[in-house]
């Protein structure tokens, strides 16, 4: 019954150290804390990209282990690097005058070499772990063989008396073989601390060496315990922890107290670790929350870049107004920390792939609008030098008319490059402002000449309606002088023409009935009077009214020529005949009278073309 005390108590005392070795091991291997430049703060920091890629270059070029917490701290400072580079050339190109439409990302050099070198480091890697793979199946090996000779030794006292200095060997072995799979790590580490308790247990030696051992080793936890104690006052987090680790480790390979002590000291060291692992639990905690905020505020910036990337760009408008959104979402990007280091890069790559697939397609559209602007450009100039052509003409109707329409032609012409465009613009402009002034200039004269035209007419009005109260044989002449005089006379303004119109023809209308003028000749007039009306539509407006009364004239000298050779068929031998003749030769009579209005009409043209020479 004795030996069955003895044989149960360290697999007691093992079960209870061994829960809190294995949250610390947990922690430090299968686990471990991911290191960031905010949580290392004992890291080199690196300036330039160079810098970088030299220690990685070293790194994959030497016989030096790369580390995985190096090796993703080098990545994550190299695209930050890399990324503020990027936006200081752009920031530095648009203050230089550059057109932000035109900027384009150039080739990086050193990031096509830092992306060569990674890809050693990582095969450089693999291999390494594949080796240190092996090692460990070795190690386990080695280990397992070493509790098969204990457990031999395990047998009876005499056995464990004369195994001694062979199992001190053993246990000196067992110290310097080190890493084993994870996985394997805890049963092995039980099934040797049984044996290795149990051997003592068995161990018949003299009470004073024993006693001396038992002294020795608990002196040795004791010094673990204080140190372990001592670490709740280290101010770094991350390095109390892997102290931690290391006096673990030397706590595993200090042999055994005696029974009664093997609990209190065990219970202090635990509850010293224990302090030291919340600690740190508590520290990662935070740092894991914080990282994750910083990854779902770039996943929302992300996500706002590629809708703003999505959408669509009908002009250079649309694609300046999406650059300025992208530089705000940028500029929101580097105020927030870095994300988990297992999503740090990757989520830079994804905001960084949506920012150069807009940039891309920006360059893209303006390189495509290069052609277009020059195009336009040209067309622009060329309604320049028609403006410059008729800004000094005096032919104010006209030419207002012309310009007004080149400046509409202007309009419908497409962009060109802002500072080109405004330039183009304000010269276009002064050619047309040029013309209008002096128009505006000349104007003022001939509004008094206008209003001085009006005085006149108004005056041939009044002396037609005092005609209109006489008598006499030379009413008509008189009507016909005045007519004319009225017609000679030039414009009016134009808010008194419509009125001046209906009182001159209401007058004149009354004359010619009671005067009994005939009809031709008060068409005539009226023709007369609105050929100024029609002069003033354009310079061709006179030549197409006359073209429009030649051929009215031929059309109706035919149908003259028709109706005479008709006459020349008919027999007036009848009264029926004698009727129709008399019909047909009124008809001929009235177009003769019309040909012969016209005729007046193309001379009145006529006299007013050689006026206006």
């Amino acid at each position: 019954m004795m030996m069955d005390s003895q044989e149960k108590a360290p697999i007691e005392e093992q079960n209870v150290e061994q829960n809190v070795v294995e949250t610390a091991a947990e922690i430090s291997e299968n686990a471990a804390p991911e290191i960031s430049e905010e949580t290392v703060p004992e890291r080199k920091q690196y300036q330039t990209k160079k810098e970088v890629l030299e220690r990685v270059r070293e790194i994959a070029h030497s016989d030096e282990v790369p580390q995985k917490e190096e090796i993703e701290y080098l990545k994550t400072i190299f695209y930050k690097i890399h990324l503020a580079e990027r936006e200081a050339e752009f920031k530095e190109y648009t203050e230089n005058g550059g057109d932000p439409e035109q900027y384009q990302v150039k080739p990086d050099s050193e990031e096509e070499a830092f992306k060569a070198e990674m890809g050693i480091i990582k095969e450089k890697r693999q291999k390494l772990f594949r080796e240190q793979e092996q090692e460990k199946q070795e190690n386990l090996q080695k280990k397992l063989d070493i509790i098969e000779k204990i457990k031999a030794m395990v047998t009876s006292p005499e056995e464990a008396n004369k195994s001694f200095k062979e199992f001190k060997a053993l246990q000196d072995e067992w110290k310097e073989i080190k890493n084993v799979p994870a996985e394997r790590a805890n049963e092995l580490w039980r099934n040797y601390q049984l044996y290795v308790e149990q051997f003592y247990d068995l161990l018949k030696l003299n009470s004073e060496a024993r006693e001396y051992d038992f002294k020795k080793n608990l002196e040795l936890k004791t010094k673990l315990c204080e140190a372990a104690e001592k670490l709740a006052e280290e101010p770094d987090v991350i390095s109390a922890f892997h102290q931690l680790q290391k006096l673990h480790q030397e706590y595993r390979e200090t042999g055994p107290v005696s029974k009664e002590l093997r609990e209190e000291i065990w219970t202090r060291f635990k509850a010293a670790s224990t302090v030291i692992n919340k600690r740190h639990q508590q520290h990662f905690e935070g740092l894991r929350a914080k990282e994750e905020d910083n990854l779902a505020k770039k996943t929302a910036l992300c996500e706002k870049v590629e809708a703003i990337v999505a959408e669509e760009n009908k002009g250079s408008g649309d694609w300046e107004r999406h650059t300025k959104q992208i530089i705000e979402v940028q500029a929101e990007w580097k105020t927030i920390g870095f994300a988990p280091q297992k999503m740090n890069v990757k989520i830079f790559e994804r905001f960084r792939a949506a920012c150069d697939d807009f940039f891309a397609r920006k360059a893209e559209f303006f390189r495509g609008l290069k052609d277009s602007f020059k195009e336009n450009a040209d067309k622009k100039r060329a309604l320049i030098e028609k403006a410059k052509a008729l800004q000094d003409s005096t032919d104010w109707k006209s030419t207002s008319d012309k310009l007004i329409a080149l400046q509409k032609e202007w309009k419908t012409i497409g962009a060109v490059p802002k500072k080109l465009g405004d330039q183009l613009w304000e010269e276009f402009l002064g050619a047309c402002n040029k013309f209008f002034e002096a128009r505006n200039a000349a104007g003022a004269g001939q509004r008094g000449e206008e209003h001085q035209n009006l005085e006149k007419k108004l005056d041939v009005i009044e002396r037609l309606k005092a005609i209109a109260e006489e008598t006499g044989d030379d009413l008509q002449e008189r009507v016909q002088k005045l007519v004319e005089e009225y017609q000679s006379i030039g414009h009016v303004p134009f808010k008194e023409k419509d009125k001046l119109y209906e009182e001159y023809h209401a007058i004149l209308d009354k004359l010619y009935k009671d005067l009994n003028i005939s009809v031709a000749k008060r068409r005539l007039s009226k023709f007369k009077d609105n050929l100024k009306q029609v002069a003033g539509r354009g310079e061709n407006a006179l030549d197409n009214e006359r073209a429009r009364l030649m051929r009215q004239y031929e059309q109706l000298k035919a149908e003259v020529q028709t109706y005479e050779n008709n006459l020349g068929f008919l027999n007036a031998s009848s009264k029926k005949g004698n009727s129709l003749i008399d019909e047909m030769n009124r008809k001929v009579q009235k177009l003769k009278d019309e040909v012969q209005l016209v005729r007046e009409k193309i001379k009145a043209i006529d006299a007013e073309n050689r006026d206006k020479e």
